[in-house]
């Protein structure tokens, strides 16, 4: 009885994580009620909003287009053979067309609309499809300034290109603003999952932050880095990119941007007295998370970080604050960037900010503020000039480096926590850091 109960109590905080997150066939349904959603409520809005009637995309199995990639149903893990799907527009009429050149439905809502036994030819078919519905605009997936939007490759272009009738090609134009729109906006029920996903995310950090994972002067950085992503592992989740784990000493000097994600040493032995740093972030039902977030080790005779941590800790939330404040609907990044760190060095603090469009992938499309090796403002290609919209989610990427007199040294404090731009302006998705984390969890009986 008594091991059945220790076995109970040592499950416990996978037990609490696990149970928030659905088996693999309901996630299935899930995602595919949210495509049909997106597909019948979403979608007709921004082809209104973008002036596109008439978008096609196009990729070969293993080749995908990361829009198209986006639209397939759960069951559905690449595109298969060549996939193509049309969309048509008739606002007049309020109708979405939703075709695939393609000899099955994809899902439910994308219905296909080639018999090959009639007509073998497939660009064939395709033509035929738009030339029924005699489009003002097509809209493709090239695009120089969007990455993401720029999906088409060569041979589908010329291959279109060769096969559409000669009174259609001066209506061939980039759907990257609608690529990214699409790519960007979220969805009530989307905002809410992503809600349950960055409580799953902070909870991760929280626990291999603690006493049960690090043993000062024992455990490394390296290893509670593997420990988190075997933490995704066994959940049944995914990581987009390989966690990191980093520490800030009084015997250290402050290194460059580059050390949190390169040239840092492997197996760092985390001591007492350390300020630890993470980077990490989880995929769940088709939305990305990306944190960072910092703890404390305590020593032997403390029950609290010291006042200079928690103060550095401050000056990072006030960089935030700045940022924040400065996200106004119609902003493109360059001006919010501007803005924010201007007032943030008014305000005497020495901030950096690097935030970037976050939600069906971790460094997803819309609008960037900033890049860490790029404070001036970022070029066009990366998005300059395209506007904050409602209804996207950022990663709220920044730091503020902070001298510290007791270490005699600069530190730099480092903050990422998933963000909400709606109607209604700016919201954590699932609150920010405001207190270290420490290690171990205070008790009672500590400093005595």
């Amino acid at each position: 009885m008594r091991k059945t109960i220790n076995l109970i109590v040592l499950l416990l905080p996978f037990i609490a994580i696990s149970q928030q997150i659905l088996p693999e066939v309901e996630r299935a349904r899930v995602v595919d009620e949210i495509l049909e959603d997106r597909f019948n409520n979403l979608l007709p809005k921004l082809m209104d909003e973008t002036g596109l009637d008439m978008w096609i995309l196009i990729s070969r199995e293993y080749n995908e287009d990361p829009v198209l990639k986006t639209m397939l149903p759960a069951t559905w893990l690449n595109a298969r053979r060549r996939t193509i799907i049309l969309f048509y527009r008739n606002k007049e009429n309020n109708t979405i067309d939703k075709l695939a050149v393609s000899r099955y439905n994809i899902g439910k809502s994308i219905i296909s609309a080639w018999d090959k036994d009639k007509e073998p030819n497939q660009w064939k078919r395709l033509m035929e499809l738009i030339t029924e519905r005699n489009p003002e605009k097509i809209g493709l997936n090239f695009s120089k300034d969007h990455n993401i939007a720029d999906g088409l490759d060569k041979t589908d272009y010329d291959e279109f290109m060769s096969n559409l009738p000669k009174k259609y090609r001066s209506k061939v134009v980039s759907a990257e603003q609608l690529a990214v729109r699409w790519i960007e906006t979220r969805t009530p029920r989307e905002m809410t999952i992503f809600n349950q996903l960055t409580d799953i995310t902070h909870d991760i950090i929280a626990e291999a932050f603690s006493e049960k994972v690090i043993t000062p002067g024992v455990t490394t950085t390296t290893e509670v880095e593997w420990w988190m992503r075997q933490k995704v592992t066994d959940l049944g989740l995914e990581t987009w990119f390989h966690p990191t784990v980093d520490v800030q000493r009084t015997s250290e000097e402050l290194v460059g941007h580059l050390y949190s994600f390169s040239g840092r040493p492997d197996d760092e032995v985390i001591q007492q007295g350390d300020l630890l740093h993470c980077d990490f972030g989880i995929t769940y039902l088709r939305l990305n998370t990306d944190c960072q977030e910092l703890a404390y080790l305590l020593k032997p005779e403390e029950t609290e970080a010291p006042s200079f941590l928690v103060n550095a800790l401050y000056d990072g939330n006030r960089v935030q604050d700045f940022l924040t404040q400065n996200m106004v609907a119609g902003r493109v990044g360059n001006e919010i960037l501007a803005k924010a760190l201007q007032d943030a060095k008014v305000a005497g603090l020495r901030p950096s900010i690097y935030t970037h469009p976050l939600g069906t992938y971790g460094h997803s499309a819309g609008t960037t503020i900033g890049m860490w090796d790029a404070q001036g403002g970022v070029m066009k290609d990366d998005g300059e000039n395209y506007p904050l919209n409602p209804n996207t989610a950022y990663a709220i990427e920044l730091n503020a480096t902070v001298n510290i007199p007791e270490w005699n040294r600069d530190i730099r404090i480092m903050l990422e926590e998933p963000g909400f731009f709606g109607e209604d302006g700016f919201r954590y998705i699932n609150g920010r850091q405001t207190e270290l984390l420490l290690v171990p969890r205070p008790k009672s009986h500590l400093g005595n």
